[in-house]
């Protein structure tokens, strides 16, 4: 029976569930692939630390090049993470005629124009499924399930730190900061969750999913981003009131040759197919032209779920292997000549439904007055919620939420707004996905 190598870089807790994976399962991967999946040689710069899948000594090292020079090994697996090393990493396994699995979303976000080129002109794949939703196969089902599709619209929870921060705050009433330290505590959330909680990490991700959808090449930073430091329970428990939950989105949503990306904290109706996903799962809803709605959901990262995915571009590149071809589905699922810069609607051009808490302070007019700016740009009020509870100043929480509104005219509608001297401080802004506010 034919043995097709792997080499893999960096052996923290993915790389051990990558390990545990194949020895656990190594019958029936040789029964689906037809072949034996070895890891010849594991890189590490620590090889002294005991892991939980203990390996033979000599299948160690901390010296990468002996993988990437090793002539048996014929697929690389990168595990690393970040962008500097991996990125060496990676293109001298592509100089070297190695096909690449990588989890690196940052890695792919920031530089897969670049490894992309350098792949197809070496002739070699690269798996990266793992990179976006941990063990949910968005990559594969918008590569290849709906590759006859137009994409109109991808609405994704893709970051599992986040979603289990909002999920808490709303189950149990208690405040951020407190939330954060306990998904520190657990694991869930990094010692600096910059990267998460300001949602960098889900900008990566969405970055990926527009270039697989729309089979165009998009910048980092020209996504909108914001996170969800801001969120309190206040806007929280008004939310419930109105009928929503709060939930980090990324979204994506065809208009015509343009594409509106955004990523914010986002209201979205208690019967809303995400508004369930809860904890530190991540999930996303799709709508084809032709195939409707479609619903992925599961645990986006986590030693084991990564690993699967991982594993299984390990499979999907060693099939080809034995079959004689270096590939057989474009990386972009577009190929290459087919594939052109994306145009992002400027955020100032999108229209959404917003919810906007003040702090007014309790006299007569002040609504009137609120409205009548609110007027003046055509943003329409849909419902007012005035709570007699008394805020610092002889203040009270007022919230509107409104009709479909353009974002420039309700930015500058409320520069006016926190002018007036009865609106005390900043006016809190949440944007609303609900199709029946119209």
């Amino acid at each position: 029976m034919k043995d097709i190598f792997a080499g893999l870089i960096g052996f923290g807790t993915i790389g051990t569930g990558v390990i545990k994976l194949l020895r656990e399962n190594e019958e029936l991967i040789r029964k689906r692939l037809g072949a034996r999946l070895v890891i010849k040689k594991i890189a590490d710069v620590d090889i002294e630390t005991p892991r939980s899948i203990p390996v033979e000594r000599e299948q160690l090292t901390t010296d990468v090049n002996e993988i990437l020079m090793d002539k048996d090994i014929s697929i690389v697996v990168e595990l690393v993470g970040g962008c500097t090393h991996a990125k060496t990493f990676v293109l001298d396994a592509i100089r070297n005629g190695k096909h690449v699995v990588t989890a690196n979303k940052a890695l792919i976000a920031t530089y897969g124009n670049e490894i992309f080129d350098a792949a197809d002109d070496g002739k070699v794949n690269i798996g990266f499924e793992a990179s976006v939703g941990g063990t949910i196969p968005i990559i594969k089902t918008l590569k290849e399930s709906l590759a006859g599709n137009n994409i109109e619209s991808i609405f994704g929870i893709m970051n599992g730190t986040c979603n289990y921060i909002l999920t808490k705050m709303t189950s149990e009433g208690r405040d951020f900061a407190s939330v954060l330290k306990d998904a520190q505590d657990l694991g869930f959330a990094e010692a600096d969750p910059t990267y998460d909680i300001e949602g960098v990490d889900t900008a990566h991700k969405l970055a990926i999913v527009l270039s697989l959808s729309y089979g165009k090449r998009v910048e980092l930073d020209s996504i909108y981003r914001e996170g969800i430091s801001e969120i309190n329970q206040q806007d929280i428990e008004f939310a419930g009131e109105l009928g929503y939950t709060i939930k980090l989105l990324a979204i994506a949503i065809r208009r015509g040759e343009t594409i509106e990306a955004r990523i914010h904290p986002t209201m979205i109706p208690f019967d809303h197919i995400l508004a369930s996903v809860n904890g530190n799962y991540n999930a996303f809803h799709l709508v084809g032209d032709a195939s409707d709605s479609v619903f992925l959901h599961g645990q986006g990262a986590g030693m084991m779920p990564t690993a699967s995915a991982v594993v299984g571009d390990m499979i999907d590149i060693s099939r080809d292997i034995i079959a004689g071809i270096w590939r057989r589905v474009p990386l972009r699922s577009y190929k290459k000549e087919g594939i052109k810069d994306i145009k992002l609607l400027a955020m100032d051009d999108v229209k959404t439904n917003y919810y906007l808490r003040f702090a007014a302070v309790d006299r007569p007019g002040v609504l009137s007055a609120i409205s009548g700016i609110l007027g003046s740009y055509n943003i329409g009020i849909s419902s007012v919620i005035q709570k007699e509870k008394k805020l610092e100043r002889n203040a009270v929480p007022l919230v509107l939420t409104t009709y479909k509104a353009r974002e420039k005219d309700v930015q500058m509608a409320l520069k006016e707004i926190d002018k007036l001297d009865v609106v005390l401080g900043k006016t809190t802004l949440l944007r609303i996905e609900d199709d029946t506010l119209r």
